[in-house]
């Protein structure tokens, strides 16, 4: 016996050519995001295909909400791991990316992270808490906190990042 399948549901979304932020360069970490958050630079490809979103930047720290829907699940029926780990990873790199100047960039070495409690349409609107622990020269590390919408803590991460001079448009070191 063939089962008959739900029809399909669509998501349709879009999202800005990424050299703008290249584009707009000469600012320090902090200034460039928070010209994201007004609306000045658009929003991350990255945050467009998981909608998601950033709420807050100060110096050392990152805030992100995300409204769980259908289209993160795995077939369990929960939110994918996978989403959970990006939004961390989101809030880890941010939270450092407001403490560099202009010229400097990160990457992400590791991400450790710890899925505490199952994410679904019923956690409500998420809320991913991003600091800066400790930053040296070259290193740093940060940590996230994902709570759901009653404040219960869904998943931790801890991140360690790697600090180098952003590449110039030509492929050079920017000075």
């Amino acid at each position: 016996m063939t089962a008959t399948l739900p029809p399909a549901r669509t998501r349709t979304y879009s999202w800005a050519d990424p050299s703008v932020y290249r584009k707009a360069g000469g600012r320090n970490g902090l200034d460039t995001l928070r010209l994201i958050l007004s609306g000045e630079l658009p929003p991350p490809p990255i945050t467009q295909t998981l909608d998601y979103a950033a709420v807050e930047f100060d110096e050392g720290r990152a805030v992100f909400t995300m409204r769980v829907a259908e289209h993160h699940y795995n077939p369990l029926g929960s939110v994918h791991g996978g989403v959970i780990a990006t939004l961390l990873d989101t809030c880890t790199g941010c939270a450092l990316h407001t403490t560099l100047p202009a010229g400097l960039a990160y990457t992400s070495l590791d991400l450790t992270t710890k899925f505490l409690r199952a994410v679904t349409v019923e956690s409500g609107r998420l809320r991913c808490e991003g600091r800066v622990i400790s930053k040296g020269r070259t290193t740093a590390l940060a940590e996230a906190h994902l709570y759901d919408e009653a404040g219960r803590l869904m998943a931790h991460a801890t991140s360690t990042l790697l600090i180098f001079r952003q590449p110039a448009s030509d492929g050079s070191e920017s000075q």
